[in-house]
C-alpha cells in the first residue's frame, strides 16, 4: 500500500510517500511544499491545492494520512494553518483517496513508543526506521514521514475504524 502522509501548514507544508508492505515500509519520496510570506492567503492556498494535486498525480497514493491540529495560544495562526489543512483534504477527496486523520500523539506513540516524545526522537526514529542516511528536512518533512509511518503501524489495520472512532 503506498501511503502519503502531511503535515499541514500555511508557510510549509511536509510531506511523504512510503509504501507498506505487512511489516515491512520504504521511503519513496518526501519533501515540502512552501509558500512564500507577503502574498494574499487565498494565493498561498492555490499553490498548496496545486502542489497536492502534483503529488497526488504522480505518486498514486492508496491512502493518505494527516495530523490533526493541535491549538496553542495563537488562534490566527491556527485558522491560516486550519485552512490550508482543508485544501489537503480537498484534494485527497477530489482524487477519491481515503483518508484518515492521527494526533500529534498518537504519531509519536506509533514511531516512538511515547506518546509525550521530543521533535528529535521522533525525526531520529523516522530516520532509522526508513534506513535514511540523513534526517528529513525540513522538521516538517520528518513529521510527514512520522504521520504516514503511524497510518502505516494503525491505520492499514482492519482494527483501524473502531479504533479511530472518537467516543
Amino acid at each position: 500500500m503506498r501511503i502519503l502522509g502531511i503535515d499541514p501548514g500555511l508557510a510549509i507544508v511536509g510531506w511523504g510517500v512510503i509504501d507498506s508492505e505487512k511489516a515491512n515500509i520504504r521511503p519513496i519520496a518526501y519533501g515540502a511544499i512552501r509558500t512564500p510570506q507577503g502574498i494574499p492567503t487565498e494565493d498561498r492556498l492555490a499553490m498548496i491545492y496545486e502542489g497536492m494535486s502534483q503529488l497526488i498525480a504522480r505518486y498514486h497514493p492508496d491512502e493518505m494520512s494527516i495530523e490533526e491540529l493541535f491549538f496553542t495560544n495563537n488562534i490566527t495562526t491556527g485558522i491560516r494553518v486550519a485552512e490550508a489543512r482543508g485544501i489537503s483534504l480537498l484534494a485527497a477527496k477530489q482524487a477519491n483517496i481515503p483518508l484518515q486523520e492521527y494526533t500529534p500523539m498518537q504519531v509519536k506513540q506509533a514511531v516512538v513508543g511515547y506518546g509525550r516524545a521530543d521533535k528529535k526522537q521522533v525525526i531520529a526514529m523516522v530516520t532509522s526506521l526508513l534506513g535514511l542516511k540523513d534526517p528529513p528536512k525540513p522538521d516538517d518533512t520528518a513529521d510527514a514521514l512520522a504521520i504516514a509511518i503511524c497510518h502505516a503501524h494503525s491505520g492499514a489495520s482492519r482494527l483501524a475504524p473502531y479504533f479511530n472512532k472518537r467516543l
